[in-house]
């Protein structure tokens, strides 16, 4: 799950067509407001030849530190894991492993902690020193604590996705799963291994696998890939290999709180066409602390890059902190129907890897006829990793898997998702391969409009009318200057080096 929270009003346009993280548009927002008066240009005030023959060492510095900020935006969107430097102080230094945790260590233990932390994203060799059935804090609102749910509950089938994950993040997760979701309503667990090369998820996970079935037979279900087929497709693997009525499909590192099931099952009993997506807590990369995350609808940028909302004002005039809260979108893990999830297609298997696939989920339920709560009483904790290892060019993905949800599902407003990528809708000359089974399930199920779904569902979501064109505007005197976001709060273009991100 790559998500984006909330962002100050500074940031707000760091921009609604935005794909980047929060620490990216933060450090957007602090380049610009350190440097901006050292490099924009008064357009009333020309500047001479002997001038801008003075700046350029200035210019210099200011796109070596752009340079930087590149890597960084490379490292939390396009997801390459960084490569441990030869100098392992220098490495020690520049690590935000280290900037909370680890003082203590030596430089050897360091060492191993960073080279793990690389690999992973998070801090596996604490990981490996942690109880398996550790304790989270209750962080649910107070009143979830009286609820009553009914006697009879359909059981649940629980899939975790994973490749190359910690071996002990794993068994956190197997562990949390079993000890807080009731017995008689857990029917199987399913681990889907989307074809890992790290040795140890084969046969100390195999071992494991055995020793508790050993006990309950065929509880824990392993299916391996031989190719990898990405997250999309991996979800989908792992709902046909569910049973139980209802299926949980959620990444291999996280952590269920207590009671987290019994709402949710109670909501899908009551209508099977509720999609359900738990509240999600942070277990921080570094130190694997629980960071407690504030109540929060689901939704979406116009790239298709998945954010937490403010639940809507309808919600807040309940004033019940437990009832369901009313969700445009998904962010990746959901539970749902197991029937109905085929009903309404599952998941695009046309889309790569990883990315939009939850936010078209939500917009097909919605548009379809069905809904997509979000439960204040169900909270799991979800590792919010610092890069992601998955792939080199996660942007590519997403981008290309974006314009296959504007193709069938958006109408006159895909127009909106080629915008927000700065692509051409004619000749984009990105294949998003054959969309017509996708075009003919939505045709079958009579599905609405998305001018209904904006209206009804996501009101929150900005509408653009009238453009008459899109891209950087750049300076014909002066090419390395380019029409920009201005840092204050009204947004007043400025010019500014061109750097072809998204606030020009």
């Amino acid at each position: 799950m790559v998500c984006t929270r909330k962002t100050k009003t500074l940031v707000s346009t760091c921009v609604i067509l935005s794909g980047m993280t929060n620490i990216v548009c933060l450090l957007y927002v602090g380049w610009v407001t350190n440097y901006i008066a050292s490099v924009y240009v008064k357009v009333q005030e020309p500047i001479s030849e002997k001038k801008l023959e003075e700046d350029k060492g200035d210019t210099l510095r200011i796109i070596e530190r752009l340079d930087h900020l590149e890597n960084v935006i490379k490292q939390h969107i396009q997801e390459a894991p960084p490569k441990l430097e030869d100098s392992p102080a220098e490495a020690f230094t520049d690590s935000s492993l280290f900037a909370h945790w680890g003082q203590e260590l030596s430089p050897e233990h360091r060492r191993l902690a960073l080279k793990q932390f690389q690999y992973y994203g998070y801090n596996a060799y604490l990981s490996d020193r942690l109880p398996l059935d550790r304790a989270l804090p209750d962080l649910r609102p107070s009143g979830c604590r009286n609820l009553t749910f009914p006697d009879s509950l359909p059981e649940v089938s629980i899939v975790f996705i994973f490749v190359n994950e910690a071996l002990s993040v794993i068994l956190r997760s197997i562990h949390s799963a079993i000890d807080r979701t009731p017995a008689h309503l857990l029917k199987e667990i399913i681990l889907v291994d989307d074809n890992s090369n790290n040795e140890e998820l084969k046969e100390k996970l195999q071992k494991y696998v055995d020793e508790v079935n050993a006990h309950k037979p065929g509880f824990i279900k392993v299916v391996r890939h031989s190719k990898q087929e990405g997250l999309i497709r991996s979800r989908v693997s792992g709902w046909r290999a569910a049973t139980a009525p209802v299926v949980a499909l959620f990444d291999a590192h996280v952590e269920f709180n207590v009671g987290w099931a019994e709402p949710v099952l109670t909501r899908i009993k009551e209508n099977r066409k509720r999609v359900i997506s738990p509240s999600f807590d942070n277990i921080k990369y570094d130190n694997f602390e629980i960071e407690e995350y504030p109540l929060s609808a689901q939704g979406f940028d116009w790239e298709l890059w998945c954010r937490y909302l403010n639940p809507p004002k309808s919600w807040w005039k309940l004033e019940n902190t437990t009832a369901p809260i009313r969700s445009p979108a998904l962010i990746g893990c959901f539970i749902v129907d197991r029937e109905y999830f085929q009903e309404i297609g599952l998941l695009d298997e046309g889309m790569e890897v990883y990315g939009g696939e939850n936010v078209e989920l939500g917009i097909r339920v919605w548009q379809c006829g069905g809904s997509v709560e979000v439960l204040p009483c169900s909270r799991i904790a979800h590792i919010e990793r610092a890069h992601k290892p998955y792939t080199e060019d996660l942007t590519a993905h997403v981008r290309r898997n974006a314009l296959r949800v504007a193709e069938v599902w958006m109408d006159e407003f895909k127009s909106h998702v080629y915008m927000a990528w700065n692509i051409p809708q004619e000749d984009s000359g990105i294949d998003i391969g054959d969309v017509s089974e996708r075009k003919a399930l939505r045709k079958k199920l009579q599905c609405k409009t998305f001018r209904w779904y904006l209206v009804s569902v996501y009101p929150e979501m900005r509408m653009y009318s009238d453009t008459v064109a899109y891209g950087v505007l750049q300076n014909s005197l002066k090419s390395d200057l380019c029409l920009d976001q201005g840092p204050d709060t009204e947004n007043i273009p400025i010019m500014y080096i061109c750097h072809g991100m998204t606030p020009q």
